[in-house]
């Protein structure tokens, strides 16, 4: 019997403890045994389908203002840099919130387990829009800077606790269907967030791109707050592995700093990256060491293993990788092959985002009525990866490319909900917070490392001098099309190779049955 497990009872007139040990038993306080995963204290009541609406609407509104805030601020940047006369420094406005917001995802992750959702996503939001205000009233770049790092503290901790919200409020089986409509908000934050910006930077205040997070916040806490009384309680109080939880973020940001200054702001093998690599590696040790060690450690390292939770991280990982290069790279090829304007190269990148979407949502559908759930991810990926090949090693029009693409991004988005949900469903339910930040928080470091990635294997297929020890020589700006047809073709082989191994991860994963309500006649196999 483990810690987490209620003791049995015998019953009366069968014990063998004596009774002066027996009467004293008998008086100790119930609420000092710990029920783990016990079923939910509160609510009795199922929720309604109007509570769950209800709720998910209000989840759905408060993942838009994170997902927001990484899309509007790009396009307002040149007019903040000419208020501010500083341009230098511009690029720490998108820093400073993606290095927080990756930091805290594990952290409000595991105290969403030990607090709980409602403590933790109120203060998430708090953060949010104290770090939006703060950016909206900013007199010079310095403090721009630092409220957008403590936005990122909320942004970043929005993430986790909404997906782990939806665990509580949805059946792992119904829930696949969900979150292709949060997949649909991400596409809308894409999409609209740059245009929004655009527009409140030239024709009102760039300002206005973080007052509009008000009322926004507000509205999201409006709906969500009077239900969480009735969403079910999972978390487990118990001590805080501080020490634990600060060693993951200080590893993560000294990461997050390599891969964003490495052979930009700093050569590779530099003094200051190489300090910042071994720094990283030895707080990422003592970080294992402490895991290891603590009797209730931050990050459970056994949490991360199984047949379940690092497949689907990795695929997970490996397919928001694989889109997320490609568009940050994409309006290059489209300008400079098939000379594109700006605004038209964004549009070109809508079938990339857009198609991934209705790819979760038919993955969602499936993991609702079929036994074997994960075929259809394993299927999908394996398509992509069959799309990414084509696109390397074929030079096709604009029509075929788009078309191309979008078979690509239908399936890779297969790869979110099925991945999401069985990492979820392999897990405890007071554990679900702290799987789910480790998750967001994987993904957001190989996020990252595929933008790197495919900058460096860019800038080596053109021809560029990109040795590790001397400056980059050869200039990239004025670029024939035949060469950048090339060069690209690595870059579509490795986001190819990417969905190969999604795929296989996908095929080692162990397919767990998913809890929830499914008519016997539409178990497909």
């Amino acid at each position: 019997m483990n810690k987490y497990e209620r003791p049995s009872r015998r019953p009366a007139g069968q014990h063998t403890l004596p009774e002066d040990i027996a009467d004293a038993l008998s008086r100790i306080p119930t609420e000092v045994i710990d029920v783990g995963d016990a079923p939910p204290i509160a609510p009795k009541a199922p929720l309604t389908h109007d509570e769950v609406r209800t709720i998910l609407i209000s989840l759905m509104l408060t993942m838009f203002l994170a997902a927001l805030d990484q899309t509007i601020v790009a396009t307002a940047l040149p007019t903040i840099g000419r208020q501010f006369r500083d341009v230098s420094n511009l690029s720490w406005v998108i820093t400073a919130y993606l290095l927080a917001s990756t930091a805290v995802a594990p952290v409000f992750g595991t105290l969403s387990d030990i607090y709980g959702r409602r403590a933790m996503v109120v203060t998430a939001l708090s953060l949010f829009i104290a770090g939006s205000i703060l950016c909206a009233v900013a007199p010079n770049m310095p403090v721009l800077i630092v409220a957008r790092g403590l936005q990122g503290l909320g942004g970043g901790g929005i993430m986790p606790v909404v997906q782990t919200i939806i665990s509580d409020v949805v059946t792992p089986r119904e829930r696949g269907r969900y979150q292709a409509y949060f997949s649909g908000v991400w596409v809308a934050a894409g999409i609209g967030g740059p245009i929004l910006g655009g527009v409140f930077a030239e024709h009102l205040h760039w300002s206005m791109i973080f007052w509009v997070n008000l009322p926004l916040t507000l509205g999201a806490l409006a709906l969500l707050l009077p239900k969480m009384a009735r969403i079910p309680v999972f978390h487990r109080k118990r001590r805080v592995d501080w020490l634990g939880g600060i060693l993951l973020m200080a590893s993560a940001v000294g990461f997050m700093l390599v891969l964003t200054w490495g052979g930009n702001r700093y050569l590779w093998l530099s003094p200051v990256i190489m300090a910042m690599v071994g720094a990283s590696i030895a707080l990422t040790l003592a970080f294992v060491w402490h895991a290891r060690n603590a009797e209730e450690a931050f990050l459970p390292l056994p949490l991360m293993g199984g047949s379940v939770v690092p497949y689907a991280m990795a695929a997970g990982g490996c397919a928001l990788g694989a889109i997320t290069g490609l568009t940050v790279h994409l309006p290059l090829y489209y300008e400079v092959v098939y000379h594109l304007s700006a605004s038209e190269a964004g549009l070109a990148l809508i079938p990339l985002a857009a198609i991934s979407t209705f790819g979760a949502a038919i993955a969602g559908r499936t993991m609702a009525r079929a036994k074997h759930y994960k075929r259809v991810a394993i299927a999908g990926t394996a398509v992509a990866a069959v799309s990414g090949g084509a696109l390397a090693v074929t030079a096709l029009p604009l029509w075929g490319l788009l078309v191309l693409l979008s078979v690509f991004a239908l399936g890779l988005g297969t790869t979110f909900p099925v991945s999401v949900v069985s990492l979820q469903n392999s897990v405890a339910r007071s554990q679900i917070g702290t799987v789910t930040g480790a998750m967001n928080f994987f993904r957001a470091l190989m996020a990252s490392f595929t933008v790197a990635a495919f900058t460096a294997i860019l800038l080596m297929a053109l021809g560029a001098d990109i040795s590790l020890m001397g400056e980059h020589r050869g200039p990239v700006s004025s670029i024939a099309a035949d060469d950048m047809i090339a060069a690209f073709r690595y870059v579509f082989g490795a986001a190819a190779a990417l969905l190969a191994a999604a795929a296989l991860c996908m095929v080692a994963m162990e397919e767990r049955p998913l809890a929830g309500p499914a008519a016997p006649s539409e178990m497909a196999e």
